[in-house]
């Protein structure tokens, strides 16, 4: 392997690790709120908002039924807006950032749907408020699930980048189209596959490490 090649293999990961960190960041951020409002306006939540919750899903629902790369082009002009161009690796955080808030919602409400019941009625009938219970009982109740899910946010994030990647944003992706495939260097794209496969790899042995610790630790205070 040359020094051109490793060049550009740094390069590209450095890019994609930027713009998975920042659009997990965001996404995550977005992603707990939908998630929760999800889960407490729903019927018989403890803040029942039907209409709210109704609204709130269909926008989900239509935003997660768009191709990633077609959100991409649609919410081009909003990262023109925000950071100032559409090329790169900051711009397609604007893009990847909201194409995942969705998904990351959908799968931080059915972790904490798996919370009991009977101990939010517990909690309920303490007299703790509607923010205590999300924050005492929902989410530290659901955690592993959450961690779990969260786990394969950033993996979908991780592969939203390389798609990204076809209409400039740069990173791991980029070069596999620009360098590997364009190109005919099949040393480029074999090596940023197994690039991505291992960032793959270790994202899913944190999240599994991190869920283990964590359930370690409940069962030893249990």
């Amino acid at each position: 392997m040359n020094n051109d090649l490793v060049d550009l293999l740094w390069e590209g990961l450095l890019e994609t690790l930027y713009m998975v960190f920042w659009s997990s960041l965001f996404a995550l951020a977005m992603g707990i709120v939908l998630g929760v409002t999800l889960v407490v306006t729903e019927k018989g939540g403890i803040l029942e908002a039907p209409k709210l919750h109704k609204a709130i899903g269909t926008v989900i629902n239509g935003v997660r039924s768009l191709p990633l790369i077609i959100l991409i082009v649609l919410l081009l002009p909003l990262s023109r807006l925000i950071v100032g161009t559409t090329l790169g690796p900051t711009a397609a955080i604007v893009s990847l950032s909201i194409g995942a808030a969705p998904f990351l919602g959908r799968i931080i409400e059915s972790a904490l749907k798996e919370v009991s019941a009977g101990k939010i009625e517990a909690a309920k009938s303490v007299g703790a408020t509607p923010f205590t219970i999300i924050f005492r009982v929902l989410i530290p109740e659901a955690m592993p699930a959450l961690v779990r899910g969260i786990t394969i946010g950033i993996i979908g994030i991780t592969e939203f980048t390389a798609v990204a990647g076809a209409i400039g944003a740069g990173g791991l992706g980029s070069l596999a189209i620009r360098f590997g495939y364009q190109r005919f260097r099949e040393d480029v794209l074999i090596a940023t596959v197994l690039l991505i496969i291992l960032l793959v790899q270790l994202i899913q042995w944190s999240g599994d490490f991190l869920v283990k610790s964590i359930n370690k630790k409940r069962y030893k205070f249990e």
